[in-house]
């Protein structure tokens, strides 16, 4: 196992509901950076980083030119300087042409602007996006921490509602989800239908597949949430986005 890939130690075994987030595995100082879309497993993955008592000093976002990216959460990206803003943390951006190759070096662009010791990602079951972020930070000298790794995503699904995520729907392109789907709130129904299309047709539970993309609106690293003003949902036929048109931050008292 390499030294730099912590994804596979056993502290990351740990069953969610009795330790989400154990202490053990990195010292409590390390510094990291959270690779972050604005969608749910970022966010749980930055909050999992705090939790930890690791030193989170900036968040990274890659903007794609193509909606397509599979490399990249696309949907609402321009809301990561709001969630940034409410976390209290800088958003380091970086802009990346279309294709893998150009993707990639936003990403070595990105972590080079990061003086951090690695780099925290929300990433469940992408072997695909994985391994290259792992590529992109071992040259760059960086760590790879991934807290998800391959935990059970029912289990994971209903964590966001015990940590009392506030989470939506932001795209949708699956069989058995709709356009009813664009903008509605990750609840525990929503979870069970979930639940009930991985059965019927495969769907994974967070999405992973690329079923869906979600949009955190509060979290509890946030201090402030987000308040959506204005949406503009697209249905294509068989898949749509809902695209966030104005947002604020409000108070949670």
């Amino acid at each position: 196992m390499s030294k730099r890939n912590e994804r596979d130690r056993p502290c990351e075994r740990l069953g969610l509901r009795r330790q989400p987030y154990p202490s053990g595995c990195v010292r409590a100082s390390m510094r990291v950076a959270a690779l972050f879309s604005g969608g749910k497993d970022s966010t749980y993955a930055a909050f999992v980083a705090m939790q930890r008592g690791w030193d989170l000093t900036h968040l990274i976002s890659i903007r794609p030119e193509d909606p397509e990216s599979m490399m990249f959460h696309v949907p609402n990206l321009a809301m990561t300087r709001l969630q940034a803003e409410a976390m209290g943390l800088p958003l380091i951006e970086e802009p990346a042409g279309r294709g893998e190759p150009e993707e990639l070096d936003a990403l070595r662009r990105a972590f080079g602007r990061a003086p951090v010791d690695g780099i925290v990602v929300g990433a469940i079951a992408s072997d695909y996006q994985h391994a290259r972020v792992q590529r992109v930070a071992e040259r760059a000298g960086l760590r790879v921490f991934a807290p998800l790794w391959r935990l059970d995503p029912a289990d994971l699904a209903r964590e966001y509602l015990r940590v009392r995520m506030q989470i939506v729907f932001s795209s949708v392109s699956a069989h058995g989800l709709d356009a009813s789907w664009l903008g509605r709130r990750w609840d525990e129904a929503a979870v069970e239908e979930l639940l009930a299309l991985r059965e019927a047709s495969g769907v994974h539970p967070t999405g992973e597949g690329g079923e869906f993309e979600t949009l955190v609106l509060d979290a509890p690293p946030f201090r402030a949430r987000l308040e959506v003003v204005r949406a503009s949902p697209t249905w294509g036929g068989t898949s749509g986005t809902w695209r966030v048109d104005e947002a604020r931050l409000v108070s949670k008292e």
